[in-house]
């Protein structure tokens, strides 16, 4: 960990990472000029990207595009070759291991959803509550009435309140999404990055995700990734495209739907 976290820390004692955040103009995330190659091949090709405090991003692109591992440099799962990272304009996410890029606001949720589906759902939500992540020590301890009330909220705002006591395995496949979502809300993140949300949903199901994902939009920052043309239409106040690494095209949905290059290379397939 870097040196300047430490300062942070000092100058801020007891606030955590998140805490130390300067995200007074507006700009929550930045990503800028990073590259990442392997084996020769350039997976992110001086990308520089952007997201706002509470704004709801969607990005798209072909397969090979370099969305799976932007998340990764973000979370700190890959290193760039290049680049800066940070996460609000004091916390340079490429000095933090994955678990304190994690404890700084940043939840991300991929694509297969990973519950305790021998636990039931409110034990799974207790279970990703910030503390102490050993499992025995976090399902026995008494839990505080905020605690409790925080469960509940997030029960609700995932629409699993009815399912509270049923096993994690016993949901629908949307369901799980729905509940692993809402594992991340209980760590509070002031990011959210969800990978392919709705694959193998119903349609019920993409329409209830949607609403959700708009929910989250302004207490949370939430960047999608997403395939599904459809849903991202539904959702989308603002896209971005990437493409061999870098960002092709930004916009309305409207704008980067008619944009001739974002035609050729990924809408037109």
């Amino acid at each position: 960990m870097g040196g300047q976290v430490e300062r942070w820390q000092y100058l801020n004692p007891g606030k955590t990472l998140a805490e130390t955040l300067d995200i007074s103009h507006t700009t929550l995330l930045y990503v800028e000029g990073v590259t990442v190659s392997f084996d020769g091949f350039r997976a992110l090709n001086d990308l520089s990207f952007y997201v706002d405090v509470g704004e709801l991003r969607c990005v798209i692109g072909p397969n090979g595009a370099g969305k799976t591992t932007m998340m990764d440099v973000i979370t700190g799962k890959t290193r760039p070759d290049a680049g800066y990272v940070f996460f609000g304009q004091r916390i340079n996410l490429l000095e933090l291991d994955e678990p304190r890029i994690a404890q700084a606001g940043i939840g991300r949720k991929f694509q297969k959803p990973t519950v305790f589906e021998q636990h039931q759902v409110y034990e799974n939500l207790e279970l990703a509550m910030a503390g102490d992540k050993r499992v025995w020590p976090t399902l026995m301890a008494r839990l505080s009435g905020a605690q409790r009330d925080r469960i509940d909220e997030v029960l609700g705002i995932i629409g699993l309140r009815e399912q509270a006591r049923r096993p994690a395995g016993a949901l629908s496949h949307g369901q799980k999404q729905w509940l692993e979502i809402g594992m991340l809300l209980m760590q509070d993140p002031l990011l959210l990055l969800v990978d392919e949300p709705v694959a193998g949903m119903t349609h019920q199901e993409m329409d209830r995700t949607a609403e959700l994902l708009l929910s989250l939009a302004g207490k949370h920052s939430v960047v999608v990734v997403e395939h599904d043309m459809d849903f991202v239409r539904s959702i989308a106040k603002r896209v971005t495209v990437l493409h061999q690494g870098s960002v092709l095209a930004e916009g309305s949905m409207d704008e980067v739907q008619h944009d001739p290059r974002v035609v050729e290379v990924y809408l037109g397939e």
